[in-house]
């Protein structure tokens, strides 16, 4: 009925969270180079966090554009206030809550989880990578 709102809302917050980190990021790789050594920062990581942070992202606004077409297309979503039929009456609120609560949240876990081994298989992809070949200083 609407558990395409959990991701959607995670997706919106990660999509905040990124540009704030890529903004963050950018002014730091602005700075001299010998300031930020000694901060401790040499390279910095050798994919970004914002970069990161851009596939959960786009992996929760793919999936939740999905579900909403597909609950679109069941006529669960519709052109008029509440725009969710299941809003129009108070058990089906409650059902719509309950569902929210458990496959919306489910789903949003899911999809971070394998966010998640994403983001350490590319880490150690990238770690393997720099061992292979040094960076030049």
């Amino acid at each position: 009925m609407a558990c395409f709102l959990v991701p959607t809302t995670e997706a919106v917050v990660i999509t905040v969270a990124t540009h704030v980190i890529n903004n963050h990021e950018k002014k730091a790789a602005a700075r001299p180079r010998t300031e930020r050594r000694l901060e401790g920062q040499h390279n910095g990581p050798a994919i970004p966090w914002s970069r990161k942070l851009s596939w959960l992202s786009e992996m929760l606004w793919g999936g939740s554009l999905l579900l909403a077409f597909e609950h679109l297309w069941h006529g669960e979503i519709v052109p008029w206030f509440p725009f969710l039929t299941a809003a129009s009456d108070p058990a089906g609120t409650a059902e719509m809550l309950q569902e929210m609560g458990s496959v919306g949240v489910l789903m949003a876990l899911i999809v971070t989880g394998v966010w998640g081994t994403m983001v350490a298989a590319a880490e150690c992809i990238a770690k393997r990578e720099d061992e292979i070949t040094p960076a030049a200083e």
